[in-house]
């Protein structure tokens, strides 16, 4: 994964409870940067609805995160996490991540994460609305279709 295949972008600061006593930053905590990137992904793509975060009866869970660790970071350090849904299936769209250090550009890590949308009373997979799926296209041109 390339910066340049991103549009998204928002910046994190490792802070003090997210580090160990050496002050790296916990591998656990990507995560959390993985899950603000997305829900801020989300807000800048307009896919947050009017009334606000679950307010539409629409439920998505995440059934998977994958992080490729290259570099640690520390406390303060300031990083940069990019965002992008690379693929939309029927059901289920992925997002992908990289996160750098904001000074130099060394990534310190990548990764992936599929969401599905389901039927909130059976928790069963269902289609995506066309009107999410078509919001998603207009923000990120380049996302795969299956």
């Amino acid at each position: 994964m390339a910066i340049t295949d991103f549009k998204h972008k928002i910046t994190v600061k490792v802070r003090f409870h997210e580090v160990d006593m050496l002050g790296v930053c916990n591998n656990a905590v990507y995560i959390n940067y993985f899950e603000t990137a997305r829900l801020e992904y989300i807000k800048a793509a307009g896919l947050l609805p009017e009334k606000g975060l679950f307010s539409d009866g629409k439920l998505f869970l995440i059934v998977r995160n994958e992080i490729n660790y290259q570099d640690h970071s520390y406390f303060d350090e300031e990083l940069d996490v990019y965002t992008k849904v690379s693929f939309i299936k029927n059901s289920s769209f992925g997002f992908d991540h990289l996160i750098t250090k904001n000074k130099s550009g060394k990534v310190v890590a990548d990764g992936k994460g599929v969401i599905v949308h389901v039927d909130p009373k059976t928790r069963k997979s269902i289609i995506l609305d066309k009107g999410f799926v078509e919001k998603i296209k207009l923000f990120e041109p380049s996302v795969e279709i299956f």
